[in-house]
């Protein structure tokens, strides 16, 4: 696994924390001194927390369980979308839904009805229906696809939760921490780095910031897949 370059983390941005004024006490290890008002974050400390939370969700993909990509701020939506898609793990990126996983089965429900209009829609049993009926179910379904959309194939509470800013998401934090749910997370100069298991000290602001974060945790967790693959090849041919 490459590791990530300090001259790279410093063009992304990666240092920028908030104002002085703006600080978490908690966050004190991770930053490297103060500019203009402005904390910067230590990158040495990024590196070393990025690398330890790459190695694990690398195991966790390895184990074939699922990691929760969960970013619904604008700058993060679709670099997370993305992302997430690319290893094929769910996404929440619209908005964060009370309950989403401490009341898993209601929105087990709600992916189900939409996956109901979807199938009447589309394979003519609604011949009967108006066309103002089809429009009204049509937009109902897309309602659904936008907030249900990346955990419709979510069959199961994920394992782990990686998280762009943990005080906008701090729903996602709580019921994380409520199940048990290993949590991965950017976690900027105003946040409490104590509310994750791994925190990732880090811009969580800038869109350079977030990609390049996010980009080498997905490298790390396609090499988890790719071992997967390897060890049920070797068995199936053992």
């Amino acid at each position: 696994m490459e590791k990530v370059q300090y001259k790279d983390l410093l063009t992304a941005g990666v240092h920028f924390g908030h104002m002085r004024k703006k600080w978490n006490p908690k966050m004190r290890q991770y930053i490297f001194t103060e500019r203009k008002g402005v904390h910067l974050i230590d990158l040495n400390r990024t590196i070393e927390c990025l690398d330890t939370a790459a190695m694990a969700m690398k195991s966790i993909a390895k184990s074939g369980r699922k990691i929760l990509f969960v970013a619904t701020k604008k700058q993060a939506r679709d670099i997370i979308t993305e992302a997430a898609k690319s290893v094929n793990m769910p996404y929440v990126t619209d908005r964060w839904l009370g309950g989403m996983m401490t009341n898993f089965s209601t929105i087990r429900r709600s992916v189900k009805k939409m996956e109901n209009i979807d199938r009447m829609l589309s394979d003519g049993s609604l011949t009967s229906i108006t066309k103002k009926e089809r429009l009204t179910l049509t937009r109902e379904r897309n309602k659904l696809e936008k907030v249900l959309g990346g955990v419709a194939k979510l069959n199961r509470i994920p394992s782990a939760m990686f998280v762009v800013d943990i005080t906008n998401e701090n729903l996602a934090i709580t019921e994380a921490q409520t199940l048990g749910i290993r949590t991965f997370a950017m976690v900027d100069t105003n946040s409490n780095p104590n509310l994750v298991d791994f925190p990732i000290p880090a811009n969580d602001d800038a869109s350079k910031s977030i990609k390049i974060i996010t980009d080498h945790l997905v490298g790390a967790i396609k090499k988890g897949l790719d071992e997967r693959q390897q060890a049920k090849a070797a068995l199936e041919t053992a």
